[in-house]
């Protein structure tokens, strides 16, 4: 009886100080860690995909031999057409024109040549998506002209010497006086009539392609702008593009 009793009393302490039964403790030996968190599964928290790929975030972007090597290039040089060389560091501005007549790119650029004005654009863009380029990437080419005075300061693309300017006429009034353009500028030339007809989807999406890659080559975004925005007298790129010009100032892509 008196052990029963010292038994009870015990018991009765216990209450009263709050004891409890020791919990079990969790079982973390199936756990695995990694820099991605924890899963109770031993799977990652991680980019990667049900069958244990890579998302597409973590994915390198291609390189500029990449993306050319998606268009259809053809290389056509004219010695005529380059105007001194342009280091990497002056690549400011991609500029869109239309090339007013509904020609192919080989016979443009066969015309350009024959006129003896040494004018062309880094790259023409015909109907069908195919493009003829006839200056090289790091070499100037006459194909912004004059643009409107004060221009090359509110662009900032100062006349610095780099352009020979061969070929070129006296500026055609006091208001069109500026030439820095062709120094810090890809020229890009559409196949296109303004008036006549659409872009074609093929020939959008192949300035989308060429945007990419120019982009890629110099490894900076250059800004986007059309001819009369460099001189205001002039008309391209037609009314026609103008959705089109907007989406590429924005977002670089035609859509």
């Amino acid at each position: 009886m008196r052990l029963i009793g010292i038994l009870a009393a015990a018991a009765l302490a216990c209450t009263l100080a709050g004891c409890a039964a020791p919990q079990q403790q969790p079982d973390h030996s199936q756990l695995k860690v990694n820099d991605a968190g924890v899963s109770s599964d031993g799977g990652a928290q991680s980019g990667e995909g049900a069958e244990g790929g890579v998302s597409s975030a973590e994915e390198a972007k291609p390189t500029a031999s990449e993306l050319r090597a998606k268009l259809d290039i053809t290389e056509d040089y004219r010695p005529d057409f380059n105007h001194g060389k342009k280091g990497a560091s002056y690549q400011k501005y991609i500029v869109l024109h239309d090339t007013e007549v509904d020609s192919s790119a080989a016979s443009i650029v066969n015309s350009w040549e024959s006129s003896g004005n040494k004018v062309a654009s880094q790259f023409i863009v015909n109907k069908d998506g195919s493009i003829v380029q006839c200056v090289p990437m790091d070499a100037i080419a006459h194909h912004a002209g004059y643009g409107d005075a004060g221009h090359n300061s509110e662009y900032g693309v100062p006349e610095d010497g780099r352009d020979d300017k061969r070929g070129t006429t006296k500026a055609p009034s006091k208001s069109i006086t500026d030439y820095g353009m062709n120094s810090y500028s890809i020229g890009i030339e559409i196949v296109h009539v303004s008036g006549q007809g659409a872009y074609p989807e093929t020939q959008l999406e192949a300035i989308d392609g060429l945007i990419a890659y120019i982009d890629a080559y110099y490894d900076s975004e250059s800004t986007i702008i059309d001819h009369k925005m460099w001189r205001s007298g002039n008309s391209d790129t037609s009314a026609e593009f103008a959705t089109y010009l907007a989406n590429y100032r924005d977002h670089r892509t035609h859509n």
